[in-house]
């Protein structure tokens, strides 16, 4: 019973106070990024990256990986309340949850996503650490041409999920493989794409992308959209928390359908919170006797998104714990964090740091039963910041942003680098391009090309060595049957219509 034995473990580390404390400040800095609009988990964990040189590895990454879960709870009660999704992932909650509100019916909708929340992040905790040790030992069988074409099928899997244009998905992905390679050559050292500017002898930092292009970009964006809102409802008060027995009733296949839809898409690089919040809606909308009803204050609306966006979250750590390749650009900075702590993302770290990895998996089941005792009660606290006038945040995101860049390297060109990536990524989301596959490409970029030469050379040049491999040329079909899927006009149409909910 090793799964007991390395749980218990687990809960040993979780427990001690200063892990404790970590995933507390995690979920609570989640749940305001959340539901604080214009902020975003990905730029608020490449701030805090800086701060967790001083932390303890284990801690760093608990209190990483709360906000990222927290997020999803957060973003939440803004959509409800104010029609705002405070997350990307909360666009398709705000449908029927703000409708719900309207309806006098906020702390139904506020309950059932917190208990769709809790019971999916529970779930999805079961699912790594039972799936964890099998996938470690299947991961030792890689070799480097393995790793390769599993990196090419991740990206391909980033350009299948992304929205809209596949074209424009493989762009950003190439763009990110690009901004990789700056720097200095891996094996030789040599100085490649640097135009003899100093600055960039090292390469670009992965958190100065991140920041730029979600924090900054973002803001820019809110800026440009004028992100006020409907302040009469947030004056509103809050009563009867408390779902009925109806509620309970209509909402709990909707969390298990969820559940499962959000713990598979999850794995899946690419993919993560997002699709899965897009897709639980639409399937549940399929499902539905009356399917009308929907957009007009549907509990189910409320329930399938929330538990699919949370599991997908948690079970986004699986092929990071497991492979060390992450599944999307928030697990993409939590590589950036073990990197930093000198933890080599792979395979191994199941065996050499055990007391990261089941820390981690135990703090997530303490974290959401934070997350639940957080959110409810303090919805009155969250709605007062919700007042707060956007023009006069802003600036203090900003200047925090400057702060964190500032700190990782002590290099004033880096904000400089940051604002103009933030000027980039504003361009990209302004003509439809997704930023995420261009931070995939660019963690996974060094990776790749490591393992494309170390394959190549044990190969002495032999390009075969990629097809004669049998789980490598599985891979690779696998990747190209994908890519060729996506273009074909029926399964675009269908790709499309999953994300139509956002915009309507």
């Amino acid at each position: 019973m090793d799964l007991f034995a390395n749980l218990a473990h687990g809960f040993v580390v979780a427990f001690s106070p200063i892990n404790l404390l970590m995933c507390l400040i995690g979920a609570l800095v989640g749940t305001l990024v959340g539901v604080l609009p214009g902020i975003g988990t990905i730029a608020t964990v490449a701030m805090l990256l800086p701060i967790t040189f001083g932390l303890p590895p284990v801690g760093a990454l608990i209190m990483l990986a709360g906000i990222y879960y927290g997020a999803q709870y957060g973003g939440s009660t803004t959509s409800i309340l104010v029609n705002i999704p405070g997350e990307a992932t909360s666009v398709v909650t705000a449908l029927d949850g703000h409708q719900m509100a309207k309806q006098g019916r906020a702390g139904p909708a506020l309950a059932i996503a917190a208990i769709g929340s809790f019971f999916a992040g529970c779930v999805a905790t079961v699912l790594i650490a039972v799936l964890g040790a099998p996938l470690t030992k299947l991961a030792l069988a890689f070799g480097p041409a393995e790793y390769f074409s599993l990196m090419v099928l991740g990206l391909i899997f980033a350009v299948v999920l992304a929205k809209g244009s596949v074209l424009k998905a493989v762009a950003m992905i190439v763009f990110g493989l690009l901004l990789s390679m700056v720097g200095s050559d891996i094996e030789t050292g040599a100085s490649r794409m640097a135009f003899n500017i100093p600055e960039l002898a090292d390469g670009l930092g992965f958190a100065t992308v991140a920041m730029g292009v979600f924090g900054f970009a973002e803001i820019i964006r809110n800026l440009d959209h004028g992100a006020e809102m409907d302040r009469n409802l947030v004056q509103q008060k809050i009563t009867g928390l408390m779902p009925t027995r109806k509620d309970l009733a209509d909402s709990t296949p909707a969390i298990l359908r969820g559940t499962v839809l959000g713990s598979i898409l999850g794995i899946l690089p690419g993919g993560g919170a997002v699709i899965a919040s897009f897709a639980a809606y639409t399937l549940e909308k399929k499902l539905a006797k009356d399917p009308k009803r929907f957009g007009r204050g549907a509990i189910e609306g409320v329930a399938a998104p929330e538990s699919a966006n949370n599991a997908a979250a948690q079970t986004s750590f699986i092929p990071l714990l497991t492979l060390g390749i992450p599944p999307n650009a928030v697990m993409a900075l939590m590589v950036g964090a073990m990197t930093i702590h000198g933890i080599v993302p792979g395979p191994q770290v199941m065996q050499k740091q055990p007391d990261l990895v089941w820390g981690m998996i135990a703090s997530m089941w303490i974290g959401n039963l934070m997350l639940i005792i957080i959110n409810l009660p303090l919805v009155g606290i969250w709605v007062r910041l919700l007042r707060v006038p956007y023009r006069l945040m802003f600036p203090s995101i900003v200047v925090f942003c400057a702060i964190g860049i500032y700190s990782v390297n002590n290099a004033p060109v880096d904000v400089v680098l940051a604002g103009a990536f933030g000027l980039i990524g504003y361009w990209l989301i302004k003509h439809d391009f997704e930023p995420a596959p261009l931070l995939l490409g660019m963690v996974l970029g060094p990776l790749m090309e490591e393992n494309l030469r170390r394959a190549l050379l044990i190969s002495r040049g032999d390009w075969s060595v990629f097809v004669s491999r049998p789980l490598s040329a599985v891979l690779l079909a696998i990747a190209a049957g994908l890519l060729v899927l996506a273009v074909l006009p029926t399964l675009r149409a269908k790709r499309d219509e999953v994300f139509v909910e956002s915009e309507g």
